[in-house]
């Protein structure tokens, strides 16, 4: 049986495959750089600054050069007392799905075991939650999005805009990574109060829907 660690703090990845790696180890919200895009991301550094003082971050990323550069950038645009930071080993070799490997000919985030990456966050002191998800009681999942008609019906996308625009969310998240952030700064309490009251009032033609 595998061991899923159940983590408060938001952790930060490079990208998707990064995310697919640590999610199957650790349940916690984790939250994708698009590797450089945070240096031009202005929302989403702000989303990042509002997660780590509501529940604190732990930055994941390679040890290579460019993995080095997105910590940087973190640590001087968010207060180090918020921020902890996680280093995987240098291991020689290359992902499967790669036809070139790193410049330093190193394993990234994706390419490690769930162990080494449970390891990393634990020396880093990562906030464990056991037997809570992610700290956070009860997710947000794709159904309550959906209950809400902020995905699967014909005015989705303008009603998940019209949401993230109220919150203060970028407005570039997909819904999966929309799930993500409101995960991240809110319960699912929270979340089906606060949304119940703006539908409401951005949309009050619109009929609501039964759970």
């Amino acid at each position: 049986m595998e061991i899923m660690l159940h983590i408060k703090e938001v952790i930060v990845v490079e990208g998707r495959y990064d995310k697919n790696t640590l999610s199957q180890c650790v349940d916690a919200v984790i939250v994708e750089t698009e590797g450089f895009g945070i240096f031009r991301d202005k929302e989403k550094l702000a989303l990042l600054r509002r997660c780590a003082e509501k529940r604190g971050l732990i930055v994941l990323t390679d040890s290579d050069g460019a993995g080095f550069l997105i910590r940087n950038r973190i640590r001087s645009a968010i207060d180090p007392a918020l921020v902890k930071h996680a280093y995987i080993p240098d291991v020689p070799g290359k992902e499967r799905r790669k036809k070139v490997g790193s410049k330093e000919g190193t394993l990234g985030v994706e390419g490690m075991s769930g162990e080494v990456l449970i390891e990393a966050l634990l020396r880093a002191g990562a906030t464990t939650e056991e037997g809570e998800s992610g700290g956070n009681g009860e997710r947000i999942t794709k159904a309550d999005l959906a209950a809400l008609g902020l995905s699967g019906s014909a005015d989705a996308t303008s009603r998940r805009a019209a949401l993230q625009k109220a919150w203060r969310l970028p407005a570039r998240l997909s819904p999966n990574a929309l799930l993500d952030a409101l995960n991240a700064l809110m319960t699912r309490e929270e979340f089906l109060t606060s949304a119940a009251a703006l539908l409401q009032q951005i949309a009050p033609q619109t009929p609501q829907q039964e759970d």
